[in-house]
């Protein structure tokens, strides 16, 4: 078990431990298809989401990362806006005190190996975009990158490849 103490821009002194092995162990009902790493390379989040260098995160996941000090979406695999503002996320209720971020925070320490109260929820959450890949399947020919751009791009922001739909 290793600890993990946080200190950045979002959270001070935050304590946490990395209770499995990194990349494993996961709910058996949550599959993501990308690692973090991976999604920081394709362009996610208008390259805003960690254009700080959390820390706490392998210096490798950033070293070939889409970053951007602005919200770009150029910056995004789709080149589209498909995400909402913090400030959204938390009027709904969606912002666990624990990642401040958001879900590809809590994603990335889930990855890293941490486990928390939060994780049911947010598998859950990520269960829930799949109604998005059957949409896709349904209104796309396969392989059509350019239909539906905007839902493929939220899709990659919760580590399902829409890239293969």
């Amino acid at each position: 078990m290793k600890k993990i103490i946080v200190n950045d821009a979002f959270q001070q002194n935050y304590v946490y431990f990395l209770t499995e092995k990194v990349g494993s162990n996961y709910d058996p009902d949550f599959r993501p298809e990308l690692s973090p790493k991976q999604l920081l390379e394709l362009g996610v989040f208008g390259g805003k989401y960690f254009s700080d260098y959390p820390k706490e995160f392998p210096k490798d996941w950033f070293i070939n990362a889409k970053l951007s000090l602005e919200k770009n979406p150029n910056v995004n695999y789709f080149k589209v806006n498909a995400s909402q503002s913090l400030l959204f996320w938390k009027k709904k209720g969606w912002i666990h005190p624990n990642d401040p971020r958001g879900w590809f925070q809590w994603y990335c320490r889930y990855y890293m190996g941490r486990r928390s109260i939060d994780d049911e929820r947010q598998i859950k959450r990520w269960k829930a975009m799949r109604r998005h890949v059957t949409q896709l399947k349904h209104n796309c020919a396969k392989g059509d990158l350019s239909c539906r751009p905007r839902q493929r791009q939220a899709l990659l922001h919760w580590a399902y490849d829409s890239r293969k739909l």
